[in-house]
């Protein structure tokens, strides 16, 4: 289940929602855009990038009206991945983009945080939803030991993914994926 935990940025938690609609206005707070999507259509259990795109046609044009972009993908990961633990690693130390990062959950979750002001915003993805962290949000992405998700990411940039890493270490005063999701269970 999508959940908002919102923590204050010395690790100490706060509160909790699994509303949509109270995580969609939190977040719209801070100028983080939080929807809910549905596929027009049911999808197969490999659908692969140009099967995804279609079903959300509609929902990605209209996005794509705000904001331009240069590219779209779908990027899946499994547990079985041979690169899983590198890949982690690189989106787990907070940093900014130039611009906004957009990611909707096809399939499986991720954990966004979000580090805005004094406060840690913990945000469980899960599938339907989609995140827009607006550009220089410091934030960062855990995916856990073993990831299982597929999402669709939106680019403005040719070069896609650009983060530029704040070297500190508030990461580690947060639980991880793993340590987070066991304690919602």
């Amino acid at each position: 289940m999508t959940t908002l935990t919102v923590y204050t940025s010395d690790g100490r938690e706060g509160d909790t929602t699994t509303d949509p609609a109270a995580i969609a206005a939190t977040l719209g707070g801070l100028g983080v855009q939080y929807e809910r999507w549905q596929a027009n259509r049911p999808l197969s259990a490999d659908a692969g990038q140009v099967e995804v795109l279609e079903a959300y046609r509609d929902e990605i044009e209209a996005l794509n009206a705000d904001h331009g972009f240069q590219s779209v993908d779908v990027v899946s990961l499994g547990p079985d991945h041979p690169d899983k633990t590198t890949l982690r690693r690189k989106f787990l130390a907070e940093h900014r983009h130039e611009d906004f990062e957009i990611r909707f959950f096809v399939d499986g979750r991720g954990l966004f945080y979000l580090h805005v002001g004094e406060r840690v915003y913990l945000l469980l993805c899960e599938q339907g939803d989609l995140i827009s962290v607006p550009a220089n949000t410091t934030h960062w992405f855990d995916m856990g030991e073993n990831p299982c998700f597929k999402c669709i990411r939106f680019f403005t940039s040719p070069e896609g993914w650009l983060g530029n890493f704040t070297g500190s270490d508030i990461a580690s005063r947060f639980p991880d994926f793993d340590a987070y999701v066991a304690g919602r269970g």
